[in-house]
């Protein structure tokens, strides 16, 4: 029988600690100081995790963009999140997992480790033959649906020097670079979380600069 698949949390009382919100945040330091302190995260079954809202599965949420417009895509009927099947979205990525048991996940240097996780998980999903630039500029959260009140994301912006990026896995379909009016149009269709960095994109990108580099 195979073994079911872990996933990274935090308790939800840790992200009420810090102060809690709805929607998106962008002084995101404080909160990641307090998710990634020693014996904080740690791994679950995750079919506990899914109908247990006293913990927050750590979801990085990786938006790209070139030359102004966002790499966007629809979630196809093999996406893991049968919930978010058929959505658009403009954020790459997934939960993380114990994937090598020997990398150091409770110690100082977890912020390596998360950054090293995000990778993988982006390079399952599609290629980047880009040189880009990683800075973590906002957390979402959002406790007014189902999926939303078990997840918490943090996210990045990744920003491509060239828009050389293919899809590696099935589900992902309609893959395309989008401008924001473009995006707009498409509203109604998008993810819940993609809606939330849409309307506070221009945000985003004029804060880069100042994003987090973790």
């Amino acid at each position: 029988m195979a073994q079911e698949e872990q996933v990274l949390v935090v308790e939800r009382n840790v992200l009420e600690r810090v102060g809690m919100f709805q929607g998106l945040i962008f002084d995101v330091e404080p909160y990641l100081d307090e998710f990634f302190a020693r014996d904080v995260p740690r791994f679950m079954p995750r079919s506990e995790a899914e109908s247990d809202p006293s913990f927050k599965q750590l979801i990085p949420y990786v938006i790209m963009m070139h030359d102004g417009k966002c790499l966007s895509y629809v979630r196809g009927t093999r996406a893991g999140e049968t919930r978010l099947v058929g959505r658009r979205s403009i954020g790459i990525g997934g939960h993380i997992n114990p994937v090598d048991r020997e990398m150091p996940l409770f110690d100082a240097g977890f912020r390596n480790t998360y950054l090293a996780a995000v990778k993988r998980e982006v390079d399952e999903e599609v290629s980047v033959e880009a040189e880009q630039e990683d800075r973590v500029v906002a957390l979402i959260n959002d406790d007014s649906t189902e999926v939303g009140q078990v997840h918490l994301g943090i996210v990045h912006l990744w920003t491509l020097k060239s828009a050389n990026v293919s899809k590696r896995e099935q589900m992902i379909t309609q893959m395309t670079f989008m401008s924001s009016a473009e995006l707009q149009d498409a509203r109604e269709t998008l993810e819940t979380w993609s809606q939330l960095c849409l309307d506070h994109l221009e945000e985003m990108t004029k804060s880069v600069q100042s994003g987090l580099q973790l």
